[in-house]
């Protein structure tokens, strides 16, 4: 499978998780697009400054070609995926100890042993 293929595979495989195994409908929040449009814009300053620099090289074949900031394209494809699954599954997880809590199964919780 290549670079690009996989990054659409995450964008889909992440969309489903939220929408449908999650059901947090993050992509659908107003807030999400505006946080995701704050995250764009480091991942396109960090992402051209190692592509524009040579650090890291792309084959032509293995991507579609067209690039924004030196970057392709794939990889804000991929920028979306990790972003949107990090933000979602928060959100799950979050949703799930609030609705144990409200049921009175909280469980008491440790303090922190990093101390």
């Amino acid at each position: 499978m290549t670079y690009s293929a996989l990054a659409v595979v995450a964008v889909v495989g992440v969309l489903v998780v939220d929408l449908a195994v999650y059901r947090t409908r993050m992509v659908t929040r107003r807030i999400f697009w505006v946080t995701y449009a704050i995250v764009v814009v480091f991942q396109l300053l960090m992402n051209g400054v190692l592509t524009g620099l040579d650090v890291v090289t792309y084959d032509a074949g293995a991507i579609w070609g067209p690039r924004i900031a030196y970057a392709p394209v794939e990889d804000l494809l991929f920028g979306f995926a990790m972003v949107t699954l990090t933000l979602a599954s928060w959100a799950a997880v979050n949703r799930r100890a609030n609705t144990a809590r409200r049921r009175g199964l909280d469980t008491v919780t440790r303090r922190s042993s990093t101390r």
